[in-house]
């Protein structure tokens, strides 16, 4: 005997205040009985620990609980019998929060994970196992507009932030401009924008574009707040031509990105970082902050 759950949208994909359907599909090669069928679904934010926070997030981790969202029971099935073949038990259940909470975007991420899980059980005698099968689906949240705003930069030895203005004159003269075409992005659009190397004197070996996550906790007056890097684009090998305009196009990974959240307990920003390697090995970073909203138009079920 085997069981399934089945949605509606092939994506998995709802916003708040959506109506979830589905069904439970029971698979059983000989007519059976079961003692129910009951749904849980479950909605929360919790610290995920790994090999880099062992020990700075433990404090954290033993004394802040995991946000429950939302948690729903629901009976698919009464005790009873399943006929042999596949059966569809239909369920249904509106997308929304425990009271006094909200609903935050589905995130897999380092330290903070936002996940909401849909869980089949079906109950059978003491002599059975029960039959347990979990499904994840994803809540996107919306933003009712969207202010685009054009980010143009300059890098040169004299704009570098993390360089004494003295230490600046033994930098091997360069100049780079570009932009993004908004530093208000649209999660379901590309990012997009340009870059131009203007002059060099030390040859360039290699142009990326980082894509970073930046995740905060806050537990009483304590904040720990860490950047890691969720893709790397290089936009160039070697030496470019002077001059050339060369494209800047990004997809933000699903998952892996949401929309710039901010709430009392955490926070999940991001950036994206140009990356010039030197022939020399010498590396130079530029910064810039972003933020990820989802426009509703681009919603399309």
């Amino acid at each position: 005997m085997d069981v399934e759950i089945r949605l509606d949208r092939v994506e998995r994909s709802y916003s708040p205040g959506d109506t979830v359907t589905g069904v439970v599909v029971v698979r059983s090669d000989s007519k059976q009985s079961h003692n129910g069928i009951k749904l849980n679904v479950e909605g929360t934010v919790n610290l995920q620990l790994s090999a880099r926070s062992v020990g700075l997030f433990e404090a954290f981790y033993s004394s802040m609980k995991p946000m429950e969202l939302l948690n729903y029971g629901i009976t698919v099935s009464s005790p009873g019998k399943v006929p042999k073949g596949e059966t569809e038990l239909p369920f249904e259940f509106e997308l929304k929060p425990r009271k006094n909470m909200k609903l935050y975007e589905t995130y897999h991420g380092v330290y903070i994970n936002v996940q909401y899980i849909i869980t089949v059980e079906m109950a059978r005698s003491m002599l059975n196992k029960s039959i347990k099968k979990s499904i994840e689906f994803i809540v996107k949240i919306t933003t009712k507009d969207i202010e685009t705003k054009k980010v143009d930069f300059v890098i040169t030895p004299e704009t570098l932030r993390n360089v004494q203005k003295s230490n600046a004159k033994n930098i091997p003269s360069f100049s780079i401009r570009g932009h993004f075409n908004s530093a208000v992005c649209n999660v379901e659009e590309p990012f997009l924008g340009e870059i131009v190397v203007e002059n060099s004197e030390q040859e360039i070996k290699s142009i990326e574009l980082q894509f970073v996550r930046v995740e905060t906790c806050n537990y009483a007056e304590t904040e720990i707040r860490e950047a890691t890097e969720v893709q790397n684009i290089q936009l160039a090998d070697g030496n470019v031509c002077h001059n050339f305009s060369i494209p800047i196009y990004m997809i933000f990974p699903r998952l892996f990105t949401c929309i710039t959240t901010i709430s009392k307990t955490f926070k999940i920003e991001f950036e994206v970082n140009i990356v010039i390697l030197f022939k020399d090995t010498h590396m130079l970073t530029e910064n810039f902050p972003i933020v990820i909203v989802r426009v509703p138009s681009a919603l399309n079920f």
